[in-house]
Protein backbone atom coordinates (compact mmCIF):
# COMPACT_ATOMS: atom_id res chain seq x y z
CA UNK A 1 0.00 0.00 0.00
CA UNK A 2 1.69 3.28 -0.58
CA UNK A 3 1.84 5.90 2.13
CA UNK A 4 1.71 9.47 1.55
CA UNK A 5 4.56 11.90 3.19
CA UNK A 6 3.63 14.63 5.17
CA UNK A 7 4.83 17.26 7.82
CA UNK A 8 2.18 18.73 10.25
CA UNK A 9 3.07 22.31 10.72
CA UNK A 10 2.81 22.49 14.15
CA UNK A 11 2.32 19.65 16.64
CA UNK A 12 2.40 20.45 20.42
CA UNK A 13 1.31 18.51 23.30
CA UNK A 14 0.53 20.50 26.48
CA UNK A 15 1.29 19.54 30.37
CA UNK A 16 -2.21 18.19 30.32
CA UNK A 17 -1.85 16.06 27.53
CA UNK A 18 -3.72 17.79 25.32
CA UNK A 19 -2.19 17.44 21.51
CA UNK A 20 -2.67 20.35 18.75
CA UNK A 21 -2.02 20.36 15.26
CA UNK A 22 -2.47 23.50 13.58
CA UNK A 23 -2.13 24.53 9.80
CA UNK A 24 -1.87 27.35 7.50
CA UNK A 25 -4.21 27.19 5.14
CA UNK A 26 -3.34 30.18 2.44
CA UNK A 27 -5.25 28.96 -0.83
CA UNK A 28 -8.61 27.41 -1.50
CA UNK A 29 -8.80 24.12 -3.10
CA UNK A 30 -11.78 24.08 -5.78
CA UNK A 31 -12.16 20.29 -4.70
CA UNK A 32 -12.83 22.02 -0.99
CA UNK A 33 -10.98 19.39 0.50
CA UNK A 34 -10.55 20.55 3.86
CA UNK A 35 -12.45 17.68 5.44
CA UNK A 36 -10.90 15.09 4.21
CA UNK A 37 -6.95 16.55 5.03
CA UNK A 38 -8.23 17.23 7.99
CA UNK A 39 -9.54 13.25 8.90
CA UNK A 40 -6.05 12.58 7.48
CA UNK A 41 -4.28 15.05 10.24
CA UNK A 42 -6.63 13.12 12.55
CA UNK A 43 -5.75 9.90 11.69
CA UNK A 44 -1.43 10.58 12.09
CA UNK A 45 -2.39 11.95 15.01
CA UNK A 46 -3.66 9.12 16.30
CA UNK A 47 -1.61 6.65 14.87
CA UNK A 48 1.30 9.03 16.75
CA UNK A 49 -0.14 8.40 20.03
CA UNK A 50 -0.70 4.19 19.57
CA UNK A 51 3.03 3.95 18.68
CA UNK A 52 3.60 5.03 22.01
CA UNK A 53 2.29 2.01 23.27
CA UNK A 54 -1.04 3.82 24.82
CA UNK A 55 -4.60 1.80 24.34
CA UNK A 56 -7.54 2.80 23.03
CA UNK A 57 -8.66 4.50 26.38
CA UNK A 58 -5.67 6.55 26.71
CA UNK A 59 -6.07 8.47 23.56
CA UNK A 60 -4.98 12.10 24.28
CA UNK A 61 -7.80 14.50 23.56
CA UNK A 62 -6.95 15.92 19.97
CA UNK A 63 -7.65 19.65 18.17
CA UNK A 64 -6.73 19.92 14.06
CA UNK A 65 -6.74 23.94 13.82
CA UNK A 66 -6.78 25.20 10.59
CA UNK A 67 -6.47 29.37 10.21
CA UNK A 68 -7.66 30.03 6.82
CA UNK A 69 -6.79 33.10 4.75
CA UNK A 70 -10.57 32.25 3.10
CA UNK A 71 -13.89 31.52 4.26
CA UNK A 72 -14.07 27.55 4.05
CA UNK A 73 -17.46 27.12 4.74
CA UNK A 74 -18.98 30.50 3.09
CA UNK A 75 -20.96 30.97 6.41
CA UNK A 76 -19.24 34.26 7.38
CA UNK A 77 -18.60 33.10 11.10
CA UNK A 78 -15.12 33.68 12.43
CA UNK A 79 -14.52 29.73 13.91
CA UNK A 80 -16.23 26.63 12.53
CA UNK A 81 -15.86 24.02 15.65
CA UNK A 82 -16.69 20.39 15.13
CA UNK A 83 -17.12 17.19 17.56
CA UNK A 84 -19.25 14.28 16.27
CA UNK A 85 -22.31 13.67 17.37
CA UNK A 86 -25.46 11.46 17.01
CA UNK A 87 -27.76 12.94 13.99
CA UNK A 88 -30.72 11.87 14.81
CA UNK A 89 -30.52 13.20 18.34
CA UNK A 90 -27.66 15.85 18.44
CA UNK A 91 -27.43 16.28 22.06
CA UNK A 92 -26.14 12.68 22.33
CA UNK A 93 -22.18 13.53 21.76
CA UNK A 94 -19.51 10.23 20.68
CA UNK A 95 -16.95 11.90 23.52
CA UNK A 96 -14.10 10.72 21.19
CA UNK A 97 -12.28 13.63 22.18
CA UNK A 98 -11.74 14.94 18.99
CA UNK A 99 -12.29 18.12 17.95
CA UNK A 100 -11.87 19.86 14.06
CA UNK A 101 -11.36 23.80 14.15
CA UNK A 102 -11.55 26.14 10.83
CA UNK A 103 -10.34 29.41 11.54
CA UNK A 104 -12.03 32.44 8.77
CA UNK A 105 -9.56 35.02 8.28
CA UNK A 106 -12.37 37.07 6.81
CA UNK A 107 -14.82 36.97 9.68
CA UNK A 108 -13.07 38.75 12.22
CA UNK A 109 -16.18 41.26 12.28
CA UNK A 110 -17.93 38.11 13.75
CA UNK A 111 -15.62 37.47 16.53
CA UNK A 112 -17.16 37.83 20.24
CA UNK A 113 -13.38 37.36 21.58
CA UNK A 114 -11.80 40.37 20.99
CA UNK A 115 -8.42 38.96 20.97
CA UNK A 116 -9.56 36.36 18.61
CA UNK A 117 -10.68 38.94 15.98
CA UNK A 118 -7.40 40.59 16.36
CA UNK A 119 -5.54 37.57 15.50
CA UNK A 120 -7.77 37.10 12.26
CA UNK A 121 -7.43 40.94 11.15
CA UNK A 122 -3.73 40.07 11.54
CA UNK A 123 -3.56 36.70 9.42
CA UNK A 124 -5.94 38.72 7.17
CA UNK A 125 -2.93 41.34 6.55
CA UNK A 126 -4.87 44.31 8.40
CA UNK A 127 -3.96 46.49 10.94
CA UNK A 128 -4.70 44.81 14.77
CA UNK A 129 -4.04 45.44 18.11
CA UNK A 130 -4.01 43.17 21.01
CA UNK A 131 -1.57 41.12 23.35
CA UNK A 132 -1.16 37.91 21.48
CA UNK A 133 -1.41 39.62 17.98
CA UNK A 134 1.51 42.14 18.83
CA UNK A 135 3.71 39.57 20.66
CA UNK A 136 2.96 37.14 17.37
CA UNK A 137 4.27 40.26 15.28
CA UNK A 138 7.17 40.92 17.25
CA UNK A 139 8.19 37.16 16.38
CA UNK A 140 7.70 37.48 12.98
CA UNK A 141 10.13 40.25 13.14
CA UNK A 142 12.69 38.47 15.11
CA UNK A 143 12.27 35.29 12.50
CA UNK A 144 12.36 38.00 9.02
CA UNK A 145 15.61 39.92 11.06
CA UNK A 146 17.40 36.80 11.28
CA UNK A 147 17.16 35.14 7.24
CA UNK A 148 20.18 32.56 7.79
CA UNK A 149 19.19 31.46 11.58
CA UNK A 150 15.47 30.65 10.10
CA UNK A 151 16.73 29.01 6.57
CA UNK A 152 18.71 26.79 8.65
CA UNK A 153 15.67 26.56 11.34
CA UNK A 154 13.78 25.14 8.65
CA UNK A 155 16.34 22.69 6.98
CA UNK A 156 16.02 21.02 10.28
CA UNK A 157 12.22 20.83 10.27
CA UNK A 158 12.43 19.68 6.63
CA UNK A 159 14.71 16.91 7.47
CA UNK A 160 12.18 15.63 9.66
CA UNK A 161 12.70 16.90 12.74
CA UNK A 162 9.67 16.96 14.96
CA UNK A 163 9.18 19.63 17.15
CA UNK A 164 7.83 18.46 20.69
CA UNK A 165 6.98 21.37 23.06
CA UNK A 166 5.39 20.84 26.13
CA UNK A 167 4.60 23.67 27.58
CA UNK A 168 1.63 25.72 29.69
CA UNK A 169 -0.37 26.50 26.96
CA UNK A 170 -0.14 25.87 22.64
CA UNK A 171 0.58 29.82 22.23
CA UNK A 172 3.83 29.26 24.90
CA UNK A 173 4.39 26.32 23.34
CA UNK A 174 4.60 27.83 19.53
CA UNK A 175 7.02 30.79 21.03
CA UNK A 176 9.45 28.62 23.03
CA UNK A 177 10.16 26.62 20.10
CA UNK A 178 10.79 29.33 17.57
CA UNK A 179 13.34 31.03 20.21
CA UNK A 180 15.06 27.72 20.82
CA UNK A 181 15.54 26.86 16.93
CA UNK A 182 16.28 30.25 16.55
CA UNK A 183 19.05 30.17 19.52
CA UNK A 184 20.50 26.63 18.14
CA UNK A 185 21.14 28.78 15.46
CA UNK A 186 22.90 31.29 16.38
CA UNK A 187 24.96 29.94 19.24
CA UNK A 188 26.04 27.61 15.91
CA UNK A 189 27.67 30.74 14.62
CA UNK A 190 29.04 31.72 17.44
CA UNK A 191 31.17 27.84 17.94
CA UNK A 192 32.38 28.97 14.30
CA UNK A 193 33.82 32.16 15.02
CA UNK A 194 31.24 33.98 13.35
CA UNK A 195 31.52 37.52 14.58
CA UNK A 196 30.81 39.43 12.56
CA UNK A 197 27.13 37.69 11.60
CA UNK A 198 25.98 37.96 14.98
CA UNK A 199 26.54 41.63 14.86
CA UNK A 200 25.08 41.87 11.79
CA UNK A 201 22.20 40.23 13.23
CA UNK A 202 21.69 41.84 16.34
CA UNK A 203 21.84 45.25 14.15
CA UNK A 204 19.24 43.61 11.61
CA UNK A 205 16.49 42.80 15.38
CA UNK A 206 17.61 46.63 16.85
CA UNK A 207 15.93 48.03 13.28
CA UNK A 208 13.14 45.58 14.14
CA UNK A 209 13.02 46.80 17.41
CA UNK A 210 13.26 44.05 19.21
CA UNK A 211 14.04 44.29 22.95
CA UNK A 212 17.49 44.53 23.96
CA UNK A 213 16.79 41.72 26.62
CA UNK A 214 15.16 39.80 24.09
CA UNK A 215 18.52 39.66 22.01
CA UNK A 216 20.67 39.09 24.99
CA UNK A 217 18.86 36.35 25.82
CA UNK A 218 19.30 34.82 22.22
CA UNK A 219 22.86 35.52 21.41
CA UNK A 220 24.23 35.93 24.42
CA UNK A 221 26.01 39.49 24.09
CA UNK A 222 25.44 42.09 27.11
CA UNK A 223 22.87 44.09 27.09
CA UNK A 224 26.47 46.93 27.14
CA UNK A 225 27.75 45.33 24.06
CA UNK A 226 23.68 45.77 22.50
CA UNK A 227 24.04 49.05 23.50
CA UNK A 228 27.31 50.01 21.62
CA UNK A 229 26.50 48.15 18.73
CA UNK A 230 23.25 50.15 18.55
CA UNK A 231 25.36 52.98 19.19
CA UNK A 232 27.57 53.01 16.45
CA UNK A 233 24.68 52.29 13.68
CA UNK A 234 22.98 55.48 14.84
CA UNK A 235 19.94 53.18 16.15
CA UNK A 236 20.25 54.34 20.05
Amino acid sequence: MDGKSIRLDVYVEDEEGRVYDIEMQCTNSPRNDLAKRSRFYQSLIDGELLDKGKPYEELNPSHVIFICTFDPFHRNLPIYTFTHCCQEDNRVKLKDKETRMFLNSKGSENAVDPEIAAFLRYVDGKAAKGKFVESLDQEVHLVKSMDKVRREYMIILSGGFKRRQKEKDIRQGMRQGMLQGMQKGIQKGIQEGRQEEREANIVAMLKEKIPMETISRITHYSLDQIQKLGKLHGLL
